[in-house]
């Protein structure tokens, strides 16, 4: 069974993932420069069964579409509305809190880092109708 790669496009980082071959959990997962996430799709075109891109359809996307196209890298983009949020949440349970910030109301938390690649993964399991775990 091929992967699936999902990327959150943005101008100065971006999110990616890559499930494994059964599409039950992410493999890999990064927050970088548009630069470096498309040297990682290359390689994991070369290197893995990778199958497919869900792009998301923010910021910076039709760049994403004609680069993907030149790669020949079959993709399609899927709608980000809302992914934000709900990456944030899902950081949460991904990362609990620990120490002070386990006292800070969870609605009030923001992450300690670029979540970017939690957005990636909610595209992933929005396409796939169900969550993804993380080694």
């Amino acid at each position: 069974m091929t992967r699936i790669a999902a990327l959150d496009p943005g101008r100065s980082k971006c999110g990616l993932v890559i499930t494994d071959p059964s599409r039950s959990w992410i493999e890999e997962a990064l927050v970088a420069a548009p630069e470096t996430c498309r040297e990682q799709l290359q390689h994991w075109q070369q290197q893995k069964a990778l199958g497919e891109v869900l792009l998301g359809d923010g910021t910076g996307s039709p760049q994403w579409q004609q680069w993907l196209q030149q790669l020949r890298l079959p993709h399609q983009v899927v709608q980000e509305h809302g992914t934000t949020l709900a990456a944030r949440e899902r950081y949460w349970e991904l990362e609990p809190a620990r120490s002070w910030r386990r006292l800070i109301p969870q609605g009030m938390r923001l992450p300690p880092r670029d979540y970017d690649d939690v957005v990636a993964q909610i595209l992933l399991e929005r396409s796939l109708g169900r969550r993804l775990r993380r080694p």
